[in-house]
């Protein structure tokens, strides 16, 4: 079987993220927020999924590259005729006190030689699919009709080629400006080249304003930046991916909707980001645990809208035929009724940057006992439960060593905030709790293969144990922390260097890919204990497993490092961020300030 790899770029502006195929059609766009219904979906249905494509006559060949350390993309098309470039745009950059992200796309045609000719086909959806948009032609513009708010489509191509999808020479630049409720009432070609600069210079002054090590830059500057456009910046929740359904492999049904907020995937999200000198990230998302919290009872849901609504029902809509004809498409995510009780540690640990680092202003907190004493609480209410752990397992609860690991962590970052604050009775309960948690840890340890098991009673391993090492619950240079490592080299890493969560049945059979974070965890792991020159050769051997534009999804197919499931995925490229990270600070390369 030929290797399989996403064929698509994103672009993003942290309202919305648009995938742009190599062959220039939108193929997902979801508005007006990122959970919403998509606009253009033919990544799921190429019939009933909407198309905004701008292809010439005839045979063609594609390249397609981003504007250097920019989240700007573009395409450029060969044909028989001729060459020209499209240049794809979310608008984002500081304004009027405030950063400036419409619900806007551009599309910049270009000619760059010959006279190619093009056909323009814009055809949005609304409801999933299931109604197509009416177009309604103005001077210049068309306005479809049939979603609600007003969607336009403005231009300086004549309106009846778009209409009638009528081919025609490209002898001179056009615009194409998409957007959502508020149409342009500006002019168009000086809005959209303002657009198109001024994103590009926010961009690029991003990523000067990043604090990167000299190790795989490209990789890390690229991981970055898309990190940075899955945060939903209104509300400061972080999604797990822009898409839903695509499988885990081939025919799986495992194919799940993941546009929403996990609160375990943030905190590494935020790891990565505040690694590279990035904080506002961790503010924004601070406001919205807060929101959460005080808006709910004593236990976190493991995730949660990006406004922070609870009810994620998880439907499928078979009308759908889904990525390659894989079903069922799903939208909701059944996740948000498990209990998972790592994610309470885990918040704690995104908070503590905010009292130990200080930059930030710890002392006007007039609440910092309050939330310590309340995370404290949540840990100490389902410390002794069984959970369905970090993989959600749908119908096996186990006490799981990851989730007691997150507890014992979460409350050395408690410790650590009480006394800063000075507090010594959070301080002796947050070592209570500490000790409690390392004894279900301890319960799970196998002294005869020298391995911490998946659970207690369980003889299967699990990748995420791997944190047990990064975490310093293990000391890294001790014989137990390699012989863990060691352990789990053996039964779950592929000679090709991927490696699985898990080798054990689940609710859906075995799981026949690997998960790509859980390799990068382990080039971490690796680095830990001191195996520098191993670390090296498995994160260069992992690099290959990207698109062609550096992207990585959430598995990889052993047999031919085919991508699958979600994609890009937020894990993977916290992954590399947060391998390349360790590596980096064990080399003592230079960082650029």
């Amino acid at each position: 079987m030929e290797r399989h790899t996403y064929q698509t770029g994103i672009i993003g502006n942290c309202a919305y993220i648009a995938h742009i195929h190599r062959n220039t059609n939108v193929e997902w766009l979801c508005w007006p927020r990122m959970d919403s219904t998509f606009i253009f979906g033919g990544m799921l249905d190429k019939d009933k999924g909407g198309q905004f494509s701008i292809l010439p006559e005839g045979e063609y060949t594609s390249r397609q590259y981003y504007m250097e350390n920019t989240n700007v993309l573009c395409t450029e098309i060969t044909c028989n005729n001729g060459k020209y470039l499209i240049t794809d745009v979310a608008p984002r950059f500081f304004q009027y006190e405030r950063y400036f992200k419409p619900l806007t796309l551009v599309r910049k045609i270009e000619p760059l030689e010959g006279n190619p000719r093009i056909r323009v086909v814009c055809k949005p959806v609304t409801d999933y699919g299931a109604q197509p948009l009416h177009p309604q032609p103005g001077s210049n513009h068309v306005e479809f009709l049939g979603a609600g708010e007003r969607l336009r489509l403005t231009t300086n191509i004549p309106v009846n080629y778009l209409l009638d999808e009528q081919p025609f020479v490209l002898n001179d630049t056009r615009y194409l400006l998409l957007s959502y409720g508020s149409p342009l009432e500006a002019p168009l070609v000086s809005t959209a080249e303002s657009f198109l600069r001024e994103t590009v210079s926010y961009w690029r002054t991003w990523i000067k304003h990043s604090n990167i090590a000299n190790f795989y830059q490209p990789y890390v500057i690229r991981s970055a930046l898309t990190l940075k456009i899955h945060q939903y910046e209104d509300t400061g929740a972080i999604i797990a991916a822009s898409t839903t359904s695509l499988p885990e492999f081939p025919n799986s049904g495992r194919n799940w909707d993941y546009r929403y907020c996990w609160l375990r995937d943030t905190y590494y999200v935020i790891t990565a980001l505040n690694h590279i000198g990035h904080f506002e990230e961790m503010e924004r998302y601070f406001s919205y645990v807060t929101d959460i919290s005080l808006s709910g009872d004593y236990r976190y849901q493991p995730l949660y809208g990006i406004t922070g609504q609870k009810l994620l029902t998880e439907q499928i809509l078979p009308e759908l035929s889904g990525y390659m004809g894989n079903q069922p498409v799903r939208i909701g995510n059944q996740a948000y009724e498990h209990i998972q009780n790592d994610i309470y540690g885990q918040v704690l640990i995104s908070m503590l940057p905010l009292y130990t680092d200080h930059r930030f202003i710890f002392s006007e907190r007039k609440d910092s006992a309050w939330w310590i004493e309340y995370l404290l609480g949540k840990i100490e209410r389902t410390i002794d439960e069984k959970d369905a752990g970090i993989w959600e397992f749908r119908n096996m609860a186990n006490t799981h060593c990851y989730s007691n690991l997150f507890q014992w962590t979460g409350c050395c970052a408690a410790e650590k905030m009480a006394r800063t604050i000075g507090h010594q009775q959070l301080v002796e309960k947050a070592i209570a709790l500490k000790q409690r948690a390392a004894a279900h840890i301890e319960n799970c340890y196998d002294p005869v293969r020298k391995v911490y098991a998946h659970a207690v009673g369980s003889k299967h391993l699990d990748a995420s144990t791997l944190q047990l090492i990064m975490m310093n619950y293990l000391d890294p240079f001790s014989q137990k922390a390699k012989d863990h490592l060691e352990g789990l080299e053996r039964e779950l890493k592929t000679p090709q260097g991927l490696f699985y969560r898990y080798l054990h049945a689940d609710d859906f059979g075995k799981p026949k890919t690997t998960f790509l974070v859980c390799a990068f965890w382990y080039v971490e792991a690796l680095a830990c204990v001191g195996r520098l020159d191993d670390a090296i050769r498995e994160f260069e051997n992992l690099l290959q497993y990207s698109n062609h534009l550096l992207l990585f999804s959430e598995d990889v197919d052993e047999e031919n490092g085919s991508q699958w499931g979600n994609f890009p995925q937020a894990y993977s490229h916290v992954g590399l961020m947060n391998a390349a990270y360790r590596i980096a600070m064990k080399l003592d390369v230079p960082i650029f300030l």
